[in-house]
């Protein structure tokens, strides 16, 4: 096959992702990125001694960036070191009460049976019922590109579709398995790595308790931001130019398909583009000169964006024991929080936070004897026209409040470094619909649980990835975006030497 160049449009973990593959099948590929680093909504912040990642603080499925390497014949062990973390979790309660998520299967029954004999009982045929979806989607959503329901019925047997419980929620099977309500809030709450509601988000999705569970949650040692500097070391070795401070004002359309960008005042010539940026962003900015443009947002609206969050990165003088490196500290009525997040579309009133501490795993992120907190709660979406702002001294007294209350007693006054960011800046930053932070709702009702088509049909050598794209948000989930949008490339440049 005849080597193609191909320009992408944004250096995110999915850019980045489709670019290796890319290059791996002979392109000749160039890397455009806005910011004045890579890593997309994967970066970094530091101040005083302290280091935050600003975005992904888990990776699960390491195989999926195995994979990517080892495409390009490297090995990811080669370039990074990954920490299992345990326990996985600390879940705090409003009762004061406490649930260590843990690997050690033995030891979390033990500590299931003590909440709940009935639920230990239960335990591991809801474990396997999570394990048989996982296994499910390795068939299909991990391991090719979906556009819908189509594609998927073409990789399953009826009996395995039937399996998926297509009818039925996350939040239903939680609730088919388990009683106590401390533990399905817990598990329920998983379906945050993606960003949408256990009570409207296929049943499929309950594999998200054995990846976690079964496979493992891992830190990547130095700091989350290694992955993405692992990948640009790959690219660089690779021949990838990337060039960082370099926006793309425009895609060039001759004929009915992407001829190449238009970044500053340089025109770059391409056979193929494909757009980190989200569609819904893209078609309203770099494809606004299409005539069916509008169109196309209108048709996408029913891929609407997660939510997006309110994050505070927190250097702290002091350590805190009772807190683990990853930590929720739940709202007291688990429905009404997702409630008012994906119905009503307000902030809740009451809501979890998550806390993340990576200097209880990796000592250089922090001073000695201090702590670095990373302090998300997911809030709606931003509307057309909407700013957070208003929001962003009330929230964070409410999230400061419900902490000390919690477990953090005295934080205001040990917070020697701050830094705030909101939907607004998650907006500007990368381009995310919204402020979303990880693409689009899977939603039963709205969108089947499918993403945006990753091929576009506006222009038949445009493709797209990441968390908007399937197989939806997350650093394993992004970065097998742009493997497949590769995939697509290859089919489609295969039929075109046909034809």
């Amino acid at each position: 096959m005849k080597a193609k160049k191909i320009v992408v449009v944004g250096a995110g973990i999915a850019g980045m992702s489709a670019a290796i593959r890319l290059r791996a099948d002979g392109h000749d590929v160039t890397v455009l990125e806005k910011n004045e680093r890579a890593g997309g909504k994967l970066n970094i912040r530091q101040g005083k001694g302290y280091r935050f990642d600003t975005g992904p603080s888990i990776l699960t499925m390491p195989w999926v960036l195995e994979q990517l390497f080892a495409s390009a014949g490297r090995k990811l062990s080669d370039y990074l070191q990954l920490v299992r973390v345990e326990p996985q979790w600390r879940a705090m309660y409003g009762d004061g009460s406490i649930i260590d998520l843990l690997g050690d299967l033995p030891a979390m029954l033990e500590q299931i049976g003590e909440l709940s004999p009935r639920d230990q009982q239960q335990f591991i045929p809801y474990l396997n019922y999570c394990r048989k979806q996982y296994e499910l989607s390795t068939k299909s959503f991990y391991s090719r590109s979906l556009a819908g329901l189509p594609d998927l019925r073409q990789q399953h047997s009826l009996k395995e579709l039937l399996a998926m419980d297509p009818l039925k929620t996350m939040a239903q099977m939680t609730e088919q398995y388990l009683e106590h309500p401390k533990l399905r809030q817990l598990f329920n709450f998983l379906i945050m790595y993606v960003g949408s509601s256990p009570y409207a988000a296929p049943a499929v999705l309950s594999q998200l308790i054995y990846v976690q569970m079964g496979l493992g949650i891992y830190y990547v040692n130095g700091g989350m931001y290694n992955i993405a500097r692992a990948m640009l070391q790959l690219l660089d070795e690779l021949g990838v130019e990337v060039r960082t401070s370099c926006e793309v004002s425009e895609v060039i359309i001759e004929n009915g398909r992407a001829a190449g960008v238009v970044a500053g005042n340089e025109t770059i010539r391409a056979d193929a583009v494909v757009s980190n940026l989200e569609a819904i962003p893209a078609h309203q900015t770099i494809l606004s000169g299409h005539s069916q443009s509008s169109r196309m947002v209108k048709r996408l609206e029913k891929y609407e964006p997660t939510v997006s969050g309110h994050v505070m990165l927190l250097g702290v003088d002091r350590t805190y024991e009772n807190f683990k490196h990853h930590n929720f500290v739940f709202a007291d009525n688990a429905q009404l929080e997702f409630d008012e997040l994906f119905t009503k579309k307000r902030p809740a009133a009451d809501p979890t936070i998550y806390v993340g501490i990576s200097s209880k795993t990796d000592a250089s992120q922090a001073p000695a004897g201090k702590e670095n907190w990373f302090v998300l709660t997911h809030v709606p979406p931003l509307t057309p026209g909407e700013s957070w702002e208003r929001w962003r001294v009330p929230y964070r007294d409410l999230v400061l409040d419900k902490l000390e209350r919690l477990g953090a007693a005295g934080l205001r006054q040990h917070i020697e470094w701050e830094h705030t960011f909101i939907p607004d800046d998650l907006q500007s930053l990368y381009g995310a619909n919204g402020g979303s932070i990880y693409g689009t709702v899977t939603d039963r009702k709205l969108n089947g649980g499918f993403k945006i088509p990753q091929r576009s049909p506006m222009l038949n050598n445009l493709y797209f990835v990441g968390g908007s794209t399937h197989p939806g948000g997350g650093v394993p989930m992004v970065a097998l975006s742009g493997q497949f949008a590769a995939d697509l490339i290859r089919d489609d440049l295969a039929k075109q030497a046909v034809i």
